[in-house]
């Protein structure tokens, strides 16, 4: 009889959760994603895995993102987070504070790039979130700001995200009042966008 029990009971936990691949997922950026203005509760980290756990999905989401980092700062902290056991997935969404410093678009790639092989060499997949410059470093920083993040998916063959901020940027309803995070509201939408992806993504 307690044979069968257990027996049913892991039945029943193959039907409610679908069996995935990637059961850790790490976002790996700034403000943007760290939550900045918002309580605990509206956080990315938390609204992402809440959303994927009614879909069945039974992915633990790491908060990994820190407000104001550069792509730079990154770097410095990559090996040290992508050291946490169990990683399978960096959803990767720095440059931000790079192109509001006007920090040149080459070096941060190769911030970027160099983050992205330390992932790889620790066996993480990388989804790629990726950034939109405005013109306010001229259209020359924007256009090579803009191609940061294709060119990184191909070199790499990896996932893109085109823009990270996809229906929230400029929209007052979705952001806080400085115009640049999302509101709670802003989060919900960052959340499917993520969530469309880590899905289309697991093998």
């Amino acid at each position: 009889m307690k044979k069968f029990f257990i027996y049913n009971l892991l039945i029943l936990s193959l039907l409610t959760f679908k069996v995935s691949a990637i059961e850790k997922v790490i976002l790996f950026g700034d403000s943007l994603m760290a939550g900045y203005g918002l309580p605990k509760e509206h956080h990315l980290s938390l609204v992402l895995e809440n959303n994927l756990t009614q879909q069945g999905f039974e992915i633990e989401i790491i908060n990994g993102s820190v407000s104001g980092s550069t792509s730079s700062g990154g770097l410095n902290r990559a090996e040290w987070s992508l050291s946490e056991p169990g990683i399978d997935l960096m959803i990767l969404g720095l440059g931000a504070n790079d192109m509001l410093r006007g920090i040149q678009p080459n070096e941060t790639q190769q911030n970027l790039d160099q983050i992205i092989q330390i992932a790889k060499d620790k066996n993480i997949k990388v989804i790629i979130a990726g950034m939109i410059a405005p013109t306010t470093h001229g259209e020359t920083y924007k256009n090579n700001f803009d191609t940061i993040y294709p060119n990184l998916a191909k070199k790499y063959n990896l996932p893109l995200i085109p823009f990270l901020l996809e229906g929230i940027a400029l929209n007052p309803k979705l952001n806080q009042q400085d115009g640049i995070h999302p509101n709670k509201d802003g989060t919900i939408v960052m959340s499917k966008t993520l969530q469309k992806s880590i899905i289309n993504n697991i093998k």
